[in-house]
């Protein structure tokens, strides 16, 4: 006769005992690697993602082509998502980064394209031109965003309102710099920022990059394993930091090879060369485009951003005021100029994505940065960053940002309406939110 409880059926002891091993080994090797659970969980959802609209797509989203393009259009959105990461934990938020990136595109192309040469008498092709209009954007992000961030700070003006100003004021001011008109072409130099033909390092150069990058990962967890041996920390396994350092390898480099699998015709090449006054060497079908400049650009600043949020006071204090502002007040953090230097941050890092858009689009227009907030946030959400304050990631911020434009990219190869889109993007966004909220009442 088969033994029954009152809190349901027979019980197995050999399975329970099978799934409880299951259990405990998953435990432990989530223990020795102490991967974060919830970025484990993005990456599987981006790469269902990705094979889902492969199949679906019939086979045109895994491509060397796609995949290097993708790269290039999430460069922009990920990089103001580092900072979007900052203003968030600190329980505040930026409704205006698309409207200040639309702001200073308009003023870096005004001032390489128009102001500078007819102004000041610069030449075309003047290798000051990009610079000083790089330079121009990047500071006026930085006024800006201490402009907001002083009225949010020290005037006690509640960031929502302030950057739903800043939304209509900059998209406003945007327009009025050139009525409506679109600024084009842009320098040369300039539009290497935003990929193309010239707008990527190469094979070989990418290869070294690679390589480099991956002593770089062995370096980091031999030093970090250096330092919990010198303040007696408990230790991860070597199979585990093995493990850790192959992985990560094998991304890097797998990614290396898939940028160097795209190809441009060398017809284009010289085309492009032509009309810029650029010399390309003579022989050869295809040229491998590498990995292209604004992923260096963004990869640069998640790495500045991570060693920011990590490595330092500033980053300390950030996420210290999001987890108790009262607390941080009383402990003698100065929370009003944290908050004010975040969202400075966050203007420099808008003008930086300013510039690769305009770059990639070859001209400055009034719609450029439309919506891209609504983008930012929901990278910074879907990445991890709460709400509520106190926690988040810049990796898992770039991942989220990776995973938005994915779902973008791939209903536009589905052919997918631009509404339906927006819906899609819509519930992503909620459903990522109620998730973090389900994660948080768990912890």
């Amino acid at each position: 006769m088969t033994d029954t409880t009152s809190n349901g059926p027979a019980a197995n002891p050999p399975a329970d005992r099978a799934r409880a091993s299951e259990l405990s080994a998953v435990g432990r090797f989530l223990k020795a690697t102490e991967l974060d659970t919830r970025m484990l969980g993005m990456v599987g959802a981006l790469l269902v993602i990705w094979v889902g609209i492969h199949i679906l797509s019939g086979g045109l989203f895994l491509t060397p082509r796609n995949l290097w393009n993708l790269s290039v259009q999430t460069s922009s959105v990920a990089i103001m998502a580092t900072g979007m990461v900052l203003v968030i934990v600190m329980r505040n938020i930026d409704l205006s980064v698309g409207s200040v990136e639309g702001v200073i595109g308009m003023i870096m192309g005004v001032a390489q394209a128009e102001f500078l040469i007819r102004v000041i008498g610069f030449q075309l092709g003047n290798p000051w031109l990009w610079i000083i209009a790089l330079a121009a954007g990047v500071v006026l992000g930085l006024v800006i965003g201490a402009f907001q961030g002083f009225i949010i700070a020290y005037l006690d003006v509640p960031a929502f309102i302030v950057t739903l100003g800043g939304l209509l004021v900059w998209r406003g001011m945007a327009w009025l710099i050139t009525n409506g008109r679109t600024v084009a072409p842009l320098d040369a130099t300039f539009q290497l920022m935003g990929g193309g033909p010239r707008g990527s390092i190469g094979a070989s150069a990418s290869w070294i990059v690679g390589i480099v990058a991956c002593a770089a990962v062995a370096f980091a967890l031999l030093n970090g394993r250096s330092q919990r041996k010198r303040f007696n920390f408990p230790l991860r396994p070597v199979w585990a930091e093995t493990f850790l350092g192959v992985v990560s390898c094998a991304a890097i480099l797998g990614a290396v090879w898939i940028a160097n699998s795209y190809p441009w015709p060398i017809g284009i090449v010289r085309q492009y060369a032509q009309q810029n006054g650029i010399t390309i060497p003579e022989g050869g079908l295809f040229i491998a485009h590498g990995i292209a400049i604004p992923v260096l650009m963004a990869v640069a600043v998640g790495i500045v951003m991570t060693f920011i949020t990590k490595r330092t006071r500033f980053g300390r204090y950030v996420f210290a005021i999001g987890g108790n502002p009262e607390a941080a007040n009383l402990a003698g953090i100065n929370t009003r100029w944290v908050t004010m230097k975040v969202f400075m941050i966050m203007g420099v890092l808008a003008a930086i994505s300013a510039a690769i858009s305009s770059a990639r689009l070859n001209a400055a227009t009034n719609a450029l940065g439309t919506l891209d907030e609504l983008l930012v946030i929901a990278a910074a959400v879907i990445g991890g960053t709460s709400l509520a304050g106190g926690s988040g990631t810049v990796l898992g911020a770039m991942l989220g940002a990776l995973l938005m434009q994915s779902l973008q990219s791939g209903m536009v190869l589905l052919g997918i309406d631009s509404p339906l889109q927006s819906i899609v993007v819509g519930a992503v966004l909620v459903v990522a939110v109620w998730l973090d909220t389900v994660y948080r009442k768990r912890v």
